[in-house]
């Protein structure tokens, strides 16, 4: 995408790569300070809603010229929302997982968590060949709704440890 979109090889290893690494690391942090705040329900939602709209500036960056700030800017906000929604995410998973059992349960949780995420992604190339890249991009931040009503269910219905 990037490349198609004519930005240059050190452009993207340095904006996605390098800075992005501290953005997410950034978001993680700021991720676990929510959830401590306001909990992990809150938390995760918020991160569901962050990571879906980040989608939204890729396809905002599809539809627009070339511009490296507007690079940046997606990269940036892309990386801080998948730190901070990782970070609840975990801190989800942990509250599910019984002491006798974290680490045979957590590495189930997160093992599953990925398996539907990993599957379509060896579809995204077919589907942005069909629909181009801004409706790809829109149709995965559409995605994040179903995952935003799941999150407002499941807060009604499992008890978590905030």
């Amino acid at each position: 995408f990037y490349l198609e979109k004519g930005f240059n090889i050190k452009e993207i290893a340095t904006y996605s790569k390098f800075f992005g690494v501290f953005a997410t690391i950034l978001g993680g942090f700021i991720g676990g300070i929510f959830a401590l705040n306001f909990g992990t329900m809150k938390a995760l939602f918020i991160g569901a809603l962050i990571a879906a709209g980040s989608n939204l500036l890729f396809a905002l960056l599809a539809a627009s010229d070339s511009s490296i700030k507007l690079l940046i800017t997606v990269i940036t906000a892309d990386n801080i929302s998948s730190g901070f929604a990782g970070a609840a995410f975990v801190i989800y998973l942990t509250g599910l997982t019984s002491i006798k059992f974290t680490a045979t349960q957590y590495a189930l949780f997160s093992s599953i968590m990925l398996f539907i995420p990993k599957l379509i992604a060896g579809y995204s190339g077919s589907w942005v060949d069909a629909m181009g890249y801004t409706n790809f991009f829109t149709l995965t931040a559409l995605l994040g709704v179903p995952v935003l009503l799941l999150i407002i269910w499941i807060s009604k219905v499992v008890p978590i440890k905030n």
